[in-house]
């Protein structure tokens, strides 16, 4: 880039680099950057003051970087485990946490904790880290990660929850939830509320907890009296979440999710599932009509992949019109999904 006189890079040269490096990315990639960079140019004429604009700048910066992490690691399945700083290493949620996260990750699953002590730190111990990400918020009261994930190339730090929070939903295909305060609680409801609305993919929220520890079913109970019996929350959306006895229980919860169904997405109005493998015709006309609810009539098809589609196209799509409300009951749609008995179709 050209510099000034003064030595200040010339603002024209900067836009020369900037569509040199459009001109090469792909379209859609190159479309999204240029919105972007006229948002960013739009925010000088919305006169914010230097405040908003670190804020802004701040929260781009984290998400730019955190995304980057991530991506070096697009294979493998990951779960956020989300649970109190304060447990102490000889109580039974921390011993539950590590032997969850030690589990899964023999089955080639990576952990996402916040790389603080208590549950965070189990998450880490169980599968380790080289198996771990740690999602560091920066704190007065909380001067380091945990030793497990301090140092490591997947400890990221964050100035703002939000964008913290936005990275655990993101890049997780499974969250479990042990005993914790405040914000446990809110991490737990912002992940079931993402998913109850349908701005967060679907995907298992196990609660899980220590040996002769009631917290959940505690919790439970606040869930059913206040919540469904006064029609606050949906008679499906308590299926969005399941109350494990113990890590084995939760772990075949989640493996059972993705048993068939692979991920989804929607292009254009209609939900596409992707499947392992294909269904029956028998079994596509049981699902148009048992859930006919979000389904639209005569839209639930099934076969290969969607124009625009340049992922997992090797995999099998059930896709349909989607009503775009009651994720619960899709949900329940995807776990029928899955339940059908695992054969080549007739």
């Amino acid at each position: 880039m050209k510099r000034r006189e003064d030595g200040t890079i010339d603002p024209s040269s900067v836009a020369e680099e900037i569509g040199r490096r459009l001109k090469d990315a792909p379209v859609r990639e190159a479309r999204q950057v240029g919105e972007m960079l006229i948002t960013a140019y739009k925010l000088m004429e919305d006169e914010l003051d230097l405040g908003q604009l670190k804020l802004l700048n701040h929260a781009m910066k984290e998400m730019r970087y955190a995304y980057k992490v991530f991506n070096e690691y697009p294979e493998a399945r990951k779960v956020s485990i989300f649970g109190s700083a304060r447990t102490p290493p000889d109580h039974p949620d921390y011993t539950s946490a590590r032997s969850f996260g030690r589990k899964l990750a023999e089955k080639g699953w990576m952990a996402i904790t916040g790389a603080g002590d208590g549950i965070m730190k189990a998450g880490h111990e169980g599968p380790t880290r080289e198996a771990s990400f740690g999602l560091r918020i920066r704190l007065p009261f909380e001067t380091d990660a945990n030793d497990v994930i301090q140092g490591d190339p997947k400890l990221i730090s964050f100035k703002y929850f939000f964008t913290r929070k936005l990275m655990f939903v993101s890049n997780s295909d499974a969250i479990a939830v042990y005993p914790g305060g405040f914000g446990t609680q809110d991490e737990l409801f912002e992940s079931l509320t993402l998913i109850q609305t349908g701005k967060s993919d679907i995907m298992p929220v196990v609660l899980l907890q220590g040996r002769e520890v009631d917290y959940w079913q505690r919790w439970e109970r606040g869930i059913t009296d206040n919540l469904l019996e006064r029609g606050w929350i949906s008679p499906e959306d308590p299926g969005l979440y399941y109350i494990a006895p113990d890590e084995d229980a939760a772990i075949e919860h989640i493996l059972r999710f993705y048993r068939r169904f692979h991920s989804a997405r929607y292009v254009g109005d209609r939900y596409v599932m992707r499947l392992k493998s294909p269904l029956q015709p028998a079994q596509v006309a049981e699902l148009a009509r048992e859930f006919d609810t979000i389904i639209e009539p005569g839209t639930l098809q099934q076969g290969g992949p969607l124009r625009g589609e340049k992922r997992e196209l090797e995999l099998t799509r059930l896709h349909f019109v989607h009503r775009r409300y009651r994720f619960g009951t899709l949900r329940r749609m995807i776990d029928h999904v899955n339940g059908f008995p695992l054969e080549e179709p007739e």
